[in-house]
């Protein structure tokens, strides 16, 4: 009998996960690798939320919670929707889990069936595709173009509409191209979802305060108040508070959805960590003084690296409003070949190219559903994006 389940035949590894783990290989091995590869923030957590987590060791607060969150911080979570995004929600409306990605997973967990479908838009977060197929739905890409800026139209999202469509996956600002959806845009792909009242959406906010040259969020249940019941909304602390590693994610939604999430938890992780439950609160409730200077040096970064980008006729991306990725495209490179004559077919041999050849780690755009582009993050200083950048120009001038 096979000690493996069939199960782990329907997805794969996370391959950014996967290529931050070969960068780490290769700078134990002595290589000077610079990875742009990892979506996290290169800022340390603010000191007054790491502050806030040693005095909730020193409290005492090290024992169980309740297992979709304390009550302290279902509180700020519904403070911060009514405050940032005019949504009011209440605390059994909201659930806490191990970082956005956990959230997700119970999310569909709790809510698909074999024959449930959920429309996906390419270039996608790498783990949306293989959760649903985790836990029994079926992934529909709705595929984009660089000309659309990324972005699905309201006739590519309605062709793919089927009785079996369950969710829709709307991620604004967007991992991996930075796009974000206008007000416009939104009360357009709005329309089409009024029409098919069995589709639900889950609206992935998770970048919602990284934005750039004036642009505005916007949710789409600001923009139809109508599709409130049938909106799932996911948040986290990783990104605006540089907080990747606390693992603390939620989501807000109808009150028997929260319920059947906290029953899945109740049987998996349990609660999330209760010292990184007690310092959310701090980071949601405080003032967020610090994410100015963050985003000015992030914008500066991503100008610096386009910039850098537009000099080099074989590479071309559509500059991003929000997040902190570049998706960039290398189709003019494919077919091409290194110096020691291998052939660039594919992202893939692009990426191995530049690990190999310029020691720098980037994620080719398979993993997101589209290609042939590669991403990179410009969550790293200055100072590294401009070796990087030189690097990446110097490598392409190899290829012939």
């Amino acid at each position: 009998m096979e000690i493996l389940s069939e199960r782990l035949k329907r997805f794969k590894p996370s391959l950014t996960v996967e290529i931050s783990q070969k960068a780490r290989e290769l700078t134990k091995q002595g290589k000077n690798i610079i990875s742009l590869s990892s979506g996290e923030p290169d800022f340390d957590t603010p000191n007054h939320i790491k502050a806030e987590g040693i005095n909730a060791i020193n409290k005492g607060y090290t024992k169980y919670t309740p297992v979709d969150g304390i009550i302290s911080l279902k509180q700020a979570i519904v403070d911060k929707f009514k405050k940032d995004n005019g949504l009011l929600f209440k605390n059994n409306q909201v659930t806490v889990g191990v970082g956005g990605k956990h959230v997700i997973y119970n999310l569909f967990m709790s809510t698909l069936n074999k024959s449930d479908e959920v429309l996906i838009p390419s270039p996608y977060w790498v783990s949306y595709p293989d959760i649903v197929s985790l836990c029994g739905g079926k992934p529909v890409i709705i595929e984009t173009k660089a000309s659309d800026k990324f972005k699905i139209t309201p006739d590519s999202l309605e062709k793919k509409v089927t009785p079996n469509t369950k969710w829709l996956i709307i991620n604004s600002p967007s991992n991996p191209t930075g796009i974000v959806y206008s007000k416009k845009e939104l009360r357009e792909l709005s329309k089409i979802l009024l029409k098919y009242d069995h589709i639900h959406i889950l609206s992935d906010d998770i970048y919602e305060h990284i934005l750039y040259d004036d642009q505005k969020f916007f949710n789409i249940v600001n923009v139809e108040p109508k599709l409130m019941k049938r909106t799932f909304i996911i948040n986290g602390v990783s990104k605006a508070f540089s907080m990747t590693g606390w693992r603390i994610g939620f989501g807000v939604g109808d009150e028997k959805i929260i319920r059947a999430m906290s029953k899945i938890q109740s049987q998996s992780t349990t609660n999330p960590t209760s010292i990184c439950q007690h310092a959310a609160v701090k980071a949601l409730s405080a003032e967020k003084e610090f994410l100015n200077e963050w985003i000015l040096q992030y914008s500066q970064r991503r100008n610096y690296v386009c910039n850098f980008l537009d000099g080099i006729d074989s590479l071309s991306y559509v500059k991003p409003k929000g997040a902190f990725y570049l998706y960039i495209s290398c189709e003019k490179l494919l077919n091409r070949r290194t110096p020691d004559k291998k052939k660039i077919n594919d992202d893939v041999d692009f990426s191995n190219f530049l690990l190999e050849f310029a020691n720098i780690a980037v994620v080719p755009g398979i993993a997101f559903g589209s290609s042939p582009y590669f991403r990179i993050s410009y969550a790293a200083s200055m100072d590294l994006l401009k070796i990087a950048c030189q690097r990446m120009k110097k490598a392409v001038s190899l290829l012939k």
